[in-house]
């Protein structure tokens, strides 16, 4: 028997979560996966063979924003954002932070489930009126002179991006804290900025993003 797309929910809501199951549970060739009111709670509660798509808002008890999105996606899922904020720092650093694709609250039940089609089947969407975010961001990067980053300093650049701490970086790529150190000190030497914010935009600009980053 052939199963629909799994799809899981997390969003902190009720009202909107609830009408979110619905929409879901009522769709052609869509499965009901793992629901839940944030992203510990979905870690959870998940089936350990779950894969698929996550709608996740990115305002949530917890963990949330780009770290939110980063773990979500370490988890094996493909991540479509769903929230009501569509500030361009907000959809550009969830990008960064390796999701595959951005909706505002906005868009209507056919564009949710169109969308959720087009992530699962591997492509990334991007709501029409977010895509100027986007676009924006990659103008910035072809108009500025280009930089060549180490392989190693790519994947430091993408996890400060995702909002990651020095630790975490550490952690995450099996060196030490002193080492991740070393490689922002290059990073910052290279490209001029030294504040990590300043260092998080440079990435999103640059389309350093979490997830594709070469190994």
């Amino acid at each position: 028997m052939t199963t629909g797309i799994r799809v899981g929910v997390i969003e902190d809501h009720p009202l909107y979560r609830d009408a979110v199951e619905r929409l879901l549970t009522e769709a052609n060739g869509v499965e009901l996966d793992t629901v839940a009111g944030s992203v510990a709670q979905f870690a959870a509660r998940k089936r350990s063979d779950s894969s698929g798509v996550v709608l996740l808002d990115l305002r949530l008890p917890g963990l949330q924003g780009a770290p939110a999105v980063m773990d979500v996606v370490s988890m094996g899922f493909r991540v479509l954002v769903l929230s009501a904020h569509s500030e361009r720092s907000e959809v550009l650093g969830a990008m960064a932070a390796g999701a595959s694709g951005y909706l505002s609250k906005d868009c209507d039940a056919d564009e949710i489930l169109h969308a959720v089609r087009v992530v699962a089947d591997g492509n990334t969407y991007m709501s029409p009126m977010l895509a100027s975010h986007v676009l924006d961001a990659f103008a910035d990067r072809n108009s500025g002179p280009t930089i060549e980053l180490s392989t190693r300093e790519r994947q430091v650049l993408s996890l400060v991006a995702a909002g990651e701490r020095d630790q975490d970086i550490a952690q995450t790529l099996d060196i030490s804290i002193r080492t991740v150190r070393s490689y922002l000190d290059r990073i910052r030497d290279k490209t001029g900025q030294r504040r990590r914010p300043e260092l998080t935009r440079y990435a999103i600009e640059m389309g350093v993003t979490y997830g594709r980053v070469p190994a």
